[in-house]
């Protein structure tokens, strides 16, 4: 006979039925006999002319089944499919179902429970990729607020050089006033001294035209020269002489407010000068003070933002960690509460 396993079930047909299910390659549903394998006892049976029997014993048999095989090899073989398919049994059967139902259930409830962790993982996604826009936004402002930095330190260089040059020239201006004071003091001394000294010659020369005129007075009319006459003659030449003496120190004191006058309009000029730099240094000092105050807060906002890009980043690779995480708990087949809850706290740490 030909005989055929099917689930836990031994179908067996005529020895013309084997060429048939070898070239179809399928069996036909209509065999000779049907032996259900459920709960049935397969052992290897020793027979008379039969080395390689097989035993099939049921409580519910009437009797025992003995099958014989060719070989030791194909007895072994059969042994063991035999006894497979007999621990096949109805209530396996329909224990198999409700596993099989519960399994398809959770498939389901797997499924659906993936697809919202797909859906949130893309709504994750989106909001990683904006916070990736937002960093490169922020090393793009970095790059500017640094190109700034050092063009505002290249700034209070340029000034500092300007108020150091300022400085200079303010001390050689006070230096310069000081030099006009102190000329202003010799001239004004000078000037003085010459006043005394034409008070004096004018006085002497009044003394001099009283004597003369007095002189003039009591000489009678002159018939040959005589010894008053050269005293009267003297008296001329030293009243000349006092006279080109007054006339020299005129000069002198013309020369010497000529002198005072520039002096003075030296001193105005270097007063102006110190007032415009005094004013220049006030201005570029307040620039200086200004910039100063615009560098303070650019860094404090600098600081701020790369605080803001490190915590950015911190949650970056925070979400990104439990992106992978998630990841590997949706494609891991092996799900238990313990992996559930830590998908939850996942989620929960990506929202």
């Amino acid at each position: 006979r030909f005989f055929i396993i099917k689930e836990s079930f031994l179908l067996y047909y005529a020895e013309s039925e084997k060429k048939s299910f070898e070239s179809n390659k399928y069996f036909n549903i209509h065999p000779k006999g049907v032996i259900p394998l459920g709960g049935c006892i397969v052992e290897p049976k020793e027979e008379p002319n039969m080395p390689y029997a097989i035993k099939i014993s049921h409580e519910d048999f009437h009797g025992n089944i003995v099958l014989a095989a060719e070989s030791e090899f194909e007895q072994a073989q059969w042994l063991e499919m035999l006894q497979e398919s007999g621990k096949v049994t109805w209530k396996n059967a329909q224990l198999g179902e409700a596993m099989i139902e519960s399994l398809e259930a959770q498939g389901l409830q797997l499924a659906k429970e993936k697809q919202e962790y797909l859906d949130k993982l893309m709504e994750e996604t989106e909001e990683l990729c904006l916070q990736r826009e937002q960093k490169e936004e922020l090393e793009r402002l970095n790059q500017v607020l640094e190109a700034e930095k050092h063009q505002f330190e290249e700034v209070v260089r340029e000034l500092r050089l300007e108020q150091e040059q300022i400085r200079r020239e303010l001390e050689l201006t006070a230096r310069s006033l000081k030099g006009v004071e102190e000329e202003k003091k010799e001239l004004r001394s000078l000037t003085q001294s010459l006043q005394k000294n034409l008070e004096e010659l004018s006085l002497e020369k009044q003394q001099m035209l009283e004597m003369l005129e007095e002189n003039e007075s009591q000489l009678p009319p002159p018939t040959s020269p005589s010894k008053e006459q050269s005293s009267v003659w003297g008296l001329h030449c030293s009243l000349r002489q006092i006279e080109e003496k007054m006339q020299q120190l005129l000069e002198e004191k013309l020369l010497a407010e000529k002198r005072g006058s520039y002096s003075g309009a030296r001193d105005r000029d270097v007063g102006q000068d110190a007032t415009c730099y005094s004013s220049q240094s006030q201005a570029l000092q307040n620039s200086l003070s200004e910039l100063t105050a615009e560098k303070q807060q650019a860094e404090r906002d600098l600081k701020a933002e790369v605080k803001v890009r490190m915590d950015l980043e911190k949650r970056l690779r925070e979400a990104e960690e439990a992106l992978q995480s998630l990841e590997q708990g949706l494609n891991s087949l092996d799900r238990n509460k313990e992996k559930e809850e830590k998908m939850k706290a996942d989620v929960s740490n990506l929202r």
